[in-house]
């Protein structure tokens, strides 16, 4: 029977938060890109029309739980891959030889990495009302938080799942480009997904952020594609299932030579 340490987990845990709390410029540097889709992309295309979208919503409102889907989605991958970086620096061989168990180890991954990003998706959502953006309604807002959990521990466990099984540091860039964004591109957060060609359709909807994205803008303005029981549903068991798929690997790899 595995045994899992509630001290270890809070342990690993605080190390993930004052790491990023002492590396500033990596906090910042993750609000750049979502606050430059608003601050360009949305302002540029306010006016615009475009077919498919939602009725008296312009188009920076429609973006902002795109830009929020995005910072999680980039910020939760990144912490999963942080694995890399332990296993680089020889943190991992550190505390294989501890008597904590690797699940103890994966939950308090999740945690601080969950942590962190869903703080990155308060502030973007925070400027956001610098853009005019006002919250839907509480009970929306709390359906949100909901998804924006979902979102942040999927992609960690995707990112867990890669980094379990890559060696060193060069893969990354492959996961980033060829991976995180086609996902991010696919999931409609930055237009309606309704108009691309039906030859993605099975992608769109193979697309995990796809039911987080469209769930975010069921909360925060009251509009989605599918019903947000739906997208909760099925991004609920992606997310069992890319988090399974993440310990599992992490407890079955040699992560500590």
């Amino acid at each position: 029977m595995v045994s899992i340490s509630a001290q270890a987990i809070y342990m690993l845990w605080l190390r993930e938060i004052k790491r990023t709390w002492r590396a500033k410029s990596r906090m910042i540097g993750a609000l750049i890109m979502p606050l430059f889709f608003l601050v360009f992309l949305g302002s540029g295309f306010r006016r615009a029309t475009m077919p498919d979208m939602p009725e008296g919503i312009d188009y920076i409102t429609f973006l902002i739980p795109g830009a929020v889907g995005m910072s999680l989605l980039f910020s939760s991958m990144f912490g999963g891959l942080q694995v890399l970086w332990d296993k680089e620096f020889g943190f991992l061989k550190e505390i294989m030889v501890t008597p904590v168990s690797r699940l103890s180890i994966v939950l308090g991954r999740m945690a601080g990495g969950s942590t962190i990003s869903l703080t990155q998706s308060f502030m973007i959502l925070f400027l956001s009302m610098l853009f005019g953006f006002r919250i839907y309604s509480i009970p929306g807002l709390l359906m949100a938080i909901g998804f924006m959990f979902l979102i942040a521990f999927t992609f960690i466990g995707l990112g867990l799942a890669f980094a379990s099984r890559m060696r060193d540091m060069h893969g990354f860039q492959l996961v980033m480009n060829f991976v995180v964004f086609p996902v991010f591109f696919l999931s409609g957060a930055l237009y309606p997904v309704q108009g691309l060609p039906a030859v993605l359709k099975p992608l769109v909807y193979l697309d995990p952020l796809t039911y987080g994205v469209d769930g975010l803008r069921a909360g925060l303005l009251g509009t989605s594609v599918h019903s947000p029981a739906l997208d909760f549903g099925v991004l609920a068991l992606i997310c069992a299932g890319l988090v399974t798929l993440g310990s599992v690997l992490f407890e079955t790899s040699d992560v500590g030579q």
